[in-house]
């Protein structure tokens, strides 16, 4: 009863991981592939006239922040009309930059520039990331402007309310720039543009050293009327990104909205629902990729009509997410003042926030009191593992200087935290042992007496103080660990292009070698072939971790049910193939903490008196294989 108990629980948990890894690994990145084809197949991007933030012009096309009227609408009630825009060329990412005079931005982490049209910051590179692991590689482009094939960019500034003929800027308009130089974290920039019908703006940014602008709107009124105008911030998108496509990692728009909480709408979700509006206090939101994300993040007192929204005007579909903060009239000889800030970078734990301000952790979420921005990094439902395996990997890579020794040090560290649990589940797997010559006996007694075989086994199980399922623990143990240090590696971009050593150069990406080209020694490569080729992936290191499963599965007899044999005979095989495609530091993982558990298993069996026959069984292993050959 407690083999066929043993054999079905093995089964259905087989089964459990085996699906669980083609729905949530395999066909995810088989899709991703055959996206990726097709779009390198249809690169027929055609942006329509880019999305701007002045609905009370009605002379602005592709207009998207709702108009406010006399009854102060929530946001997303009455917006204009896209306008579908006439066909405008993609022309090069430097030609469209060179289309408007600049302000360079120049700043240890990020370069690039603001347009003086528009007054747009649509021009932003991360110098101290590349696209691959050749530092020489080109640094990661986050913003592009208008007319490039992908526009990326923030806006900022003021609607007139419903009715007014107040003449605003907007996308098209010039600006100018009081003083000369670059934007630094020490020199801040200041735009200048004069209405000629007594308003000027006035618009001051500051960058600091790592990815946060802010920027203060100020106007003046000289005019011979008050005027009343909405502030308001954008960030749009045009085009659908290329998303990694995974269940686990959310790739779109996000925001932390108040009492709302928590918002995730990936790109089609949006394109089905067109807008969704929010009123909230205390909030950000933004654009989010796997590593990277821009973010608005509004004055934690400031009353919202924040609007997730998507768009198709001539083809193209524009994401955005914005803002209209409560009017200001500004009187005659008066001045407005709105203020905002921008995030545009890398989504560095310490840098966005981890919530753990004890360990000086605290980041922006901390430093400008923002709502949960941390949640930028999508930590997951089970956060509250993945946050302390991360910090605690992070604080070993600044102690060693190696994300890979990082991983073998907190693998130590579980195991010892884990050692009492363990040590029980393996002096109980010990004292199975021990016991099989009188399982063997019993069942010898009583061949055909189930139920009293049954009985019989239950009352040595109690004599001898033995947990039958205590083996299966280690496994348990083993699985939120597991799916822990697995979205560290996926999301976190402190183990983007982190190296170990040899042939290792990022713990986040599989192992590059494969066994199926001889490791590098056939000049082909076998995933490129049809149908078969996702599966032809067997890197140097998953062979390890499948031996290493093997050698410890060999620490313990042969179970006596055939189907388990079968079962335990291939499961080491099984994993070796599944985890091929995993990130190289989980594999690492898996192999040093199939050691550490040989190691520890034969300690305590060896304490409990049990012989460790794991030569033996190697040995007979090998000698069945041969004896079989010589029949």
């Amino acid at each position: 009863m407690t083999d066929n108990r043993n054999t079905i629980l093995a089964v259905i948990l087989s089964g459990l991981v085996l699906l669980g890894w083609q729905y949530f690994f395999n066909i995810p990145q088989m899709e991703k592939q055959r996206a990726a084809e097709i779009a390198s197949k249809s690169q027929t991007v055609n942006p329509a006239q880019p999305q701007g933030a002045q609905p009370a012009n009605p002379a602005t096309p592709g207009a998207a922040i709702p108009q406010p009227n006399a009854a102060n609408a929530p946001a997303g009630s009455a917006p204009n009309a896209v306008q579908p825009a006439p066909d405008v060329p993609v022309v090069s990412r430097e030609a469209a930059l060179a289309a408007s005079p600049r302000v360079k931005i120049d700043t240890p982490r990020i370069s690039g520039s603001i347009a003086l049209k528009g007054a747009r910051i649509d021009d932003i590179a991360l110098v101290q990331f590349r696209e691959t692991v050749d530092p020489k590689s080109p640094a990661i482009e986050l913003y592009s402007p208008s007319g490039s094939a992908n526009p990326y960019y923030a806006e900022f500034g003021w609607v007139g309310a419903a009715g007014t003929n107040v003449k605003i800027p907007d996308q098209n308009t010039q600006w100018e720039q009081e003083g000369s130089g670059s934007l630094t974290p020490s020199t801040p920039v200041v735009l200048k543009y004069d209405n000629g019908e007594g308003l000027t703006f006035r618009r001051t940014i500051a960058i600091d050293e790592r990815y946060l602008f802010t920027i203060k709107d100020d106007v003046s009124n000289v005019g011979n009327a008050p005027v009343t105008l909405y502030p308001f911030a954008l960030i749009s998108r045009h085009g659908t990104p290329h998303v990694a496509g995974y269940y686990i990692l959310h790739e779109g728009l996000v925001g932390y909205l108040g009492e709302q909480g928590l918002q995730e709408y990936g790109y089609s979700k949006i394109d089905e629902a067109k807008a969704v509006n929010f009123k909230v206090t205390n909030g950000w939101l933004g654009i989010t990729d796997k590593y990277w994300a821009s973010a608005l993040l509004p004055d934690t007192n400031a009353q919202l009509q924040a609007r997730f929204s998507s768009n198709l005007a001539n083809k193209v579909r524009t994401y955005q997410t914005d803002y209209l903060q409560d009017p200001q009239t500004i009187a005659i000889g008066g001045t407005g003042t709105a203020n905002a800030r921008l995030f545009a970078g890398a989504k560095e734990a310490g840098t966005v926030g981890i919530n753990f301000p004890a360990l000086g952790l605290g980041g922006y979420n901390k430093a400008l009191g923002l709502n949960h921005f941390d949640l930028l990094i999508d930590w997951g439902w089970f956060y509250f593992i993945t946050k302390p395996m991360f910090v605690a990997l992070d604080f070993f890579f600044h102690l060693v200087g190696n994300f890979g020794i990082a991983i073998l040090l907190v693998t130590v560290i579980i195991k010892v935290l884990f050692l009492p649990l363990a040590n029980k589940s393996y002096a109980s797997m010990a004292k199975m042992k021990a016991i099989q010559p009188q399982l063997a006996a019993l069942k010898e007694r009583h061949p055909d007496d189930k139920a009293k075989q049954q009985q019989e086994m239950m009352e040595i199980y109690r004599k001898e103080k033995i947990n039958p399922v205590a083996g299966c623990l280690p496994v348990l143990l083993q699985i939120p660990v597991f799916f822990s240090l697995y979205k560290v590696l996926f999301v976190t971009i402190e183990m983007r292009h982190a190296p170990f050593y040899g042939w290792i150069h990022d713990l986040s990406a599989p192992d590059p070698t494969n066994l199926f080209n001889l490791f590098g020694l056939l000049a082909f490569d076998p995933t490129h072939l049809p149908v078969l080729g996702h599966y032809l992936v067997l890197g140097a290191w998953p062979i390890l971790m499948g031996i290493t499963m093997w050698v410890q599965m060999k620490l313990n007899p042969a179970p006596p049910d055939p189907t388990q044999q079968m079962i335990f005979a291939w499961m080491p095989l099984i994993f070796t193939f599944m985890l091929a495609s995993f990130p190289a530091g989980l594999v690492i993982y898996w192999a040093w903490n199939n050691l550490l558990s040989v190691a520890q298993q034969g300690y305590i069996m060896r304490r409990n008196g049990v012989k460790v026959e794991l030569f033996d069984n190697l040995k007979s292993t090998f000698a069945r294989k041969k004896k079989a050959k010589a029949t």
